[in-house]
């Protein structure tokens, strides 16, 4: 009798594990999700920020019980904002961590990459990543692969339309661009040339600078020749901060402007006194504006402070909800078609302050975009 108990029991132990064998990253109480991000680097500031808040929001989740029963585990790896390791980083989480879906990926040709090899064909789903890249917005019905891409954030072509219809507002009608040479930078390039084309513009100049690189000698040359009345720059914050310095440097103080990847904070941090004045598109609500019911949601995460609220920070949470929104919709039965399904129904979805909209053909996510500038002493104005 004692021999039959202890089979019954060792059955059911077996019984219980095997329950999500068809499906990785999920057991009777975790679901392990991937992350691939500059950790390390000129660039390792945005990654640690989001890992940090994401971190901090599944603690807060697991603390009162986690999704629907299960607690959230969070596997994040360093690429380095380099697209070969990535890749390489996607392939680990999929087939060596088996990771059961992926969350809060950086940059545009990294991302489009991993999802045209990797993540698409493999059929896991990847929600949010810093770049507003058409690559990563076609329709399904032309990319397959995109099915497994929810984007959260506006796209550039939101972006650079919104800075540009300010810039011609003014008056102004030089305007020039200073891009990074990948898929982030080319496709701001293009959102400016659209944009622009629309008031029947065209770039008075254009320079750009290679990824990871603060060589901006060649960008400066062309684009200060032209003497332009304001630059949009398609950059993260070191080599942005570097053209600024050397268009100060040669005589030229047009209206500088950016895009939200460029990291506020750290721009802030390495310009100092210098930033005052540039303009700063941002696809999230303001972060220190606890009114908005999603930004008090931020705030109050644990390890949470004043001195520590970023937009990359908003951003990270804003991916985060967005995938537990999706799992616990997916109910206790998961799986990943399941979670697509789930996170398809997100249809103008309202977070409080911020809105997500997904359909059987769109990831589009959001389109929200709201401008601000540097303003005395680095503090950021809406």
């Amino acid at each position: 009798m004692q021999v039959l108990k202890r089979l019954v029991v060792l059955g059911a132990i077996a019984c219980s594990a095997l329950t999500w064998a068809g499906e990785p990253g999920i057991t009777d109480t975790s679901i392990t999700l991937g992350m691939s991000a500059p950790l390390t680097g000129p660039n390792g500031a945005y990654g640690l920020d989001m890992r940090q808040t994401i971190q901090n929001y599944f603690e807060q989740i697991n603390k009162s019980g986690g999704i629907n029963g299960r607690r959230l585990d969070l596997t994040a790896l360093d690429d380095g904002y380099e697209t070969e390791r990535t890749i390489a980083n996607t392939k680990t989480l999929i087939n060596d961590k088996h990771v059961f879906a992926l969350l809060a990926y950086y940059g545009s040709s990294p991302t489009t990459e991993a999802m045209n090899s990797v993540f698409g064909p493999a059929r896991v789903p990847l929600v949010g990543t810093i770049s507003g890249a058409a690559t990563l917005r076609e329709p399904i019905s032309s990319n397959a692969n995109a099915r497994y891409m929810f984007n959260v954030r506006a796209s550039y072509a939101d972006e650079t339309e919104a800075i540009v219809n300010q810039l011609v507002s003014l008056g102004l009608k030089s305007i020039a661009v200073f891009y990074q040479n990948d898929g982030f930078g080319k496709s701001g390039l293009d959102g400016v040339t659209q944009a622009l084309k629309k008031h029947k513009l065209t770039p008075s100049a254009v320079g750009t600078v290679e990824r990871n690189s603060l060589d901006v000698g060649k960008a400066v040359e062309p684009i200060a020749k032209a003497n332009p009345q304001a630059v949009i720059m398609v950059t993260l914050y070191k080599p942005t901060a570097a053209f600024v310095k050397a268009m100060k440097k040669v005589g030229q103080n047009p209206m500088f402007m950016t895009l939200s990847p460029v990291g506020t904070e750290q721009l802030v941090q390495e310009l100092g006194p210098e930033a005052r004045g540039i303009g700063i598109s941002q696809v999230v609500p303001y972060p220190w504006n606890d009114i908005v019911p999603i930004v008090r949601e931020y705030q109050r995460l644990p390890g949470s402070k004043a001195g520590s609220y970023s937009y990359y920070g908003m951003e990270a949470y804003l991916m985060a909800r967005t995938m537990v929104e999706g799992l616990r919709r997916a109910g206790k039965d998961l799986s990943r078609e399941k979670l697509l399904t789930a996170l398809e129904g997100l249809s103008n979805t309202d977070f409080g302050g911020y809105r997500i909209n997904y359909g059987s053909n769109t990831r589009q996510g959001s389109r929200h975009v709201e401008l601000t500038v540097v303003g005395p002493g680095g503090k950021i104005l809406k």
